[in-house]
């Protein structure tokens, strides 16, 4: 049996197939060479340089800024009040922004500053406690850890403060005012971590989830800009 498909061309059914068999089996066909056209406009756009205008305005590209391979992050300085569940808080917060930057994105930690791109430099400066709510006995029957550091995200190399806050990646850093006690301009981040007593959960387990908070933020902000 033939079926004329086609201007100038015929397709030769096997026994048994009918119209219907060779509609979808077309419909196949069509759609696998739409992914594999998608797929071929996907691999040219990774290759587009840095922030590169793709589809529709948007930028296309990776999240990160792949011209940097290594960072420096030392251990964070805490200027806040230590006791209890957080005292030496700054070893368990860098431990989970060098997880997270290790995990999400395309560069390594390094332990010498002098073989870094960039370096990564965080301040503990307050982590108050705020009980939300209470119960008949005025037992704390929810309460959460907030924390709050200060940032500065630097290239090694030039100097160029690549966090600056409010202004675009390219500026340059403003004259320094020589009354201040740090020139350098630091983006403000916090992160807030619940715990219910009544579930089991406490301070630490809300730190905890403050810490993972943080470096999420903190990964998200060395993303390049849209």
């Amino acid at each position: 049996m033939k079926l004329i498909v086609a201007r100038h061309k015929t397709v030769t059914l096997r026994p048994g197939a009918t119209g219907s068999t060779l509609a979808c089996r077309a419909l196949a066909c069509r759609a696998l060479a739409c992914w594999v056209l998608a797929g071929c406009f996907l691999a040219g756009t990774s290759c587009m340089p840095r922030n590169q205008r793709g589809l529709f305005g948007y930028t296309i590209g990776p999240l990160h800024d792949t011209q940097y391979r290594t960072i420096y992050v030392p251990i964070f300085e805490n200027r806040a009040f230590q006791a209890g569940p957080l005292r030496d808080l700054q070893y368990d917060l860098t431990k989970a922004v060098h997880q997270e930057i290790e995990h999400s994105t395309p560069w390594k930690i390094v332990h010498d500053r002098a073989a870094a791109d960039t370096e990564l430099l965080g301040t503990i400066v307050a982590t108050p406690k705020q009980i939300i709510n209470r119960n008949q006995l005025n037992e704390v029957r929810e309460g959460e850890i907030v924390i709050r550091v200060e940032v500065v995200w630097r290239d090694v190399r030039t100097g160029e403060i690549l966090s600056r806050p409010g202004t675009g990646r390219g500026a340059t850093l403003p004259a320094a005012d020589p009354n201040a006690a740090d020139p350098v301009p630091r983006v403000a981040i916090e992160a807030r971590g619940r715990f219910l007593p009544e579930l089991g959960e406490s301070i630490t387990t809300a730190i905890q989830k403050a810490n993972q908070q943080l470096a999420v933020q903190l990964v998200s902000l060395m993303e390049n800009p849209w």
